[in-house]
C-alpha cells in the first residue's frame, strides 16, 4: 500500500497521451496519467478512459437441491440441469463505487425469479468504519484481555474476550485507520485487507505470542502451528469420558487453564460411584471436581504454564490414598498425556500407560475440531452509500431491519446488526476471493448488494431510472464464480417477508 499517490505502470497497446484524467471513484481523486493506475490499483487511464481493472463478479447462482416426488414435484421431470438454467446474480466485487455519494449505484439490475420481479442494488462501499473479529481456535495463552495487537510495530487492535476453545481479537476500526498516525492508518488498512482476502498476516501481541492468521487456516502461535481445538473445558472433558475411565483408572486430572477438571470429586465420577482418591489439586475450587486458576496462561497443557503436569498437584492425602493408585492427567485436547501409579511414599511414579487409556486419549484428539482462523469483516453501511440506492436513505435503513432488503456481501449472507444503521458482519470464506479493495484515505472498499422486490424498492424512492436488465450486464469478461451453497440464495424470493415496510 503506497503512502503517496503515484500511479503504477500498466501493460497496454492503447496509444499515449499527455493529458491525465481525474478518477471520482473516492475521495483521493487521483490524476492518472495514460497507461498508469491510481494509487488503489483498482482504476487505470486506459487511452483516456477510466477503466476497472477488476472484472466485475457474477456468481452462478441457483444451484438447489433436486426435487423429489415427496416435495410435490414429478422427479422425471428434472432434466439433470442441478445449477436449474445458469441463474446468476450479480455481486458488487469489481462493480466500482458511488463517489461522490449522490451518484446511483454502479448496477441496479433486475431479474424475474419465481415470477416475483427482484431487483439488486450493486455497489462497492468506502468502509472508513470498518474492521475484523478473529476467531483464533486455540488453547494457547496468546496475550491477556485487551493487549494491543500490532503489525509492523503499528496498533492495529487488541485482544478482547475468550470464548469457548478459542482467542477473539478486534481488529482495525476508524480509531486505528484515521486517529492514529498516518503510518498506523496504512498498515491497520493493509493488514484488514489481507486478512479479508484470506492472506496471511503476522502479528504480535504485547506481552504475548508471535501468531499468523490466515483465514481458513491453522493459527501458528510462536512458529508452531496450532492442531486442535479442545474438546471441552476440564470439566466438561471428565463429564464426556468418565465412564471410558471407569474401571481403568482410579483418578483423572484434567488440566485446563480456565476449569481443571478432578474425575473422582465430579459429579460425573460420583455417578459411577467411584471412591476418593486423595489427589490434591492447587487452585481455587469452584465445585466439586471443578478448579479454577490451577497455573498460570501460558503455551503449555491446556493452555496453562505446566510442563510437568506434576506441579499442579499437592502432596496426596495420606488417609485417603493408597499406594498403587492410577493416575491420569491429560490435557484438553488430548495431546498431552501421562501416566502415574503412586509409590509407597504417596509419590506418583511414571508407569507405562495401559492401552484402555490410551484408546481414551486418542479419542479426545479425535473429538477435537481441527484448529483454525476465522475472519469475519464487519462494516458501517448506514452512511452515504445508502444514497447510491435511493433519495431517502432512512428508508433503506428501515427496509433492511424489516427484513424487505436482503444484505449480501460479495453474494453471501450477511448478518445485520440489530440497532440503528446498517452494520454488517461477514464470514469472508463464503465470499469470492479477492473480494477486499482500498482506497488511501485510508479505508477498505467492500462489495454489498441490496435485494428487494421492484414494487418495494420504488416505495423506498429508488433509482428506478437506472434499473437494467440482468442480461445487459452479464458480459464474456465478467468473472465467474460458483455459488456457495451453504449461503442462502440472494435470489431466492423466500428470502423475503411481503409485508410493506417503512
Amino acid at each position: 500500500m503506497s503512502d503517496d499517490l503515484e500511479t503504477t505502470d500498466l501493460t497496454s497497446t492503447a496509444p499515449k497521451t499527455a493529458e491525465k484524467i481525474r478518477c471520482d471513484a473516492c475521495p483521493v481523486m487521483c490524476y492518472i496519467a495514460d497507461g498508469k493506475s491510481g494509487a488503489c490499483d483498482r482504476y487505470a487511464n486506459h487511452g483516456g478512459e477510466l477503466v476497472r481493472l477488476d472484472p466485475l463478479t457474477v456468481i452462478q447462482s441457483g444451484a438447489q437441491a433436486v426435487a423429489f416426488l415427496d416435495q410435490g414435484n414429478n422427479a422425471q421431470d428434472w432434466n439433470g440441469d442441478v445449477i436449474q438454467g445458469g441463474r446468476t446474480f450479480v455481486t458488487a466485487v469489481g462493480a466500482g463505487t458511488t463517489y461522490p455519494d449522490y451518484k446511483p449505484a454502479p448496477f441496479i439490475v433486475s431479474q424475474e425469479v419465481e415470477g416475483v420481479d427482484m431487483v439488486t442494488v450493486v455497489t462497492e462501499g468506502i468502509f472508513s468504519y470498518c474492521g475484523v473479529k478473529v476467531k483464533i481456535d486455540t488453547d494457547r495463552h496468546i496475550g491477556e484481555e485487551r493487549a494491543i495487537v500490532r503489525v509492523d510495530g503499528e496498533a492495529i487492535g487488541h485482544v478482547m474476550t475468550a470464548e469457548y476453545g478459542s482467542k477473539m481479537l478486534s481488529l482495525g476500526g476508524v480509531e486505528h485507520l484515521t486517529g492514529g498516525s498516518k503510518k498506523e492508518g496504512r498498515v491497520t488498512c493493509d493488514a484488514l485487507m489481507k486478512l479479508c482476502n484470506r492472506e496471511a498476516v503476522q502479528m504480535v501481541i504485547d506481552d504475548g505470542v508471535t501468531l499468523v492468521v490466515q483465514a481458513g487456516r491453522a493459527p501458528i502461535i510462536n512458529g508452531v502451528t496450532e492442531k486442535l481445538m479442545r474438546v471441552g473445558c476440564g470439566s466438561a472433558t471428565i463429564g464426556m469420558f468418565a465412564k471410558q475411565w471407569h474401571g481403568h483408572v482410579d483418578e483423572v486430572v484434567v488440566v485446563d487453564d480456565h476449569i481443571t477438571g478432578v474425575l473422582t470429586e465430579h459429579e460425573s465420577g460420583k455417578g459411577l460411584e467411584m471412591a476418593p482418591s486423595g489427589i490434591k489439586v492447587k487452585g481455587r475450587r469452584s465445585t466439586p471436581g471443578r478448579y479454577f486458576q490451577v497455573a498460570d496462561p501460558g503455551t503449555g497443557w491446556g493452555g496453562t504454564n505446566v510442563e510437568d503436569p506434576l506441579t499442579i498437584l499437592k502432596p496426596a492425602d495420606p488417609k485417603v490414598a493408597k499406594p498403587g493408585l492410577r493416575l491420569l492427567m491429560i490435557s484438553t485436547t488430548g495431546e498431552q498425556w501421562a501416566y502415574y501409579v503412586l509409590d509407597d511414599a504417596l509419590i506418583p511414579q511414571p508407569a507405562e500407560i495401559t492401552p484402555p487409556l490410551l484408546a481414551v486419549a486418542e479419542r479426545i484428539a479425535e473429538n477435537c475440531e481441527p484448529s483454525l482462523c476465522s475472519v469475519l469483516f464487519m462494516g458501517g453501511a448506514g452512511g452515504s452509500l445508502r444514497a447510491g440506492v435511493t433519495e431517502n436513505p432512512v428508508r433503506l435503513t428501515r427496509s433492511v431491519k424489516d427484513a424487505l432488503t436482503y444484505v449480501s456481501c460479495g453474494g453471501a449472507e450477511a448478518y445485520v446488526w440489530p440497532g440503528g444503521g446498517i452494520t454488517v458482519m461477514v464470514d469472508v470464506m463464503d465470499m469470492p476471493t479477492n473480494s477486499f479493495g482500498y482506497v488511501p484515505t485510508p479505508a477498505l472498499v467492500a462489495p454489498i448488494e441490496f435485494t428487494l422486490r421492484r414494487e418495494d424498492y420504488s416505495t423506498l424512492g429508488g433509482h428506478m431510472n437506472h434499473i437494467q436488465p440482468v442480461q445487459s450486464v452479464i458480459r464474456k469478461d465478467n468473472r465467474r464464480v460458483p455459488h456457495n451453497l451453504s449461503q442462502p440464495d440472494p435470489q431466492d424470493s423466500r428470502n423475503y417477508r411481503w409485508t410493506k415496510g417503512a
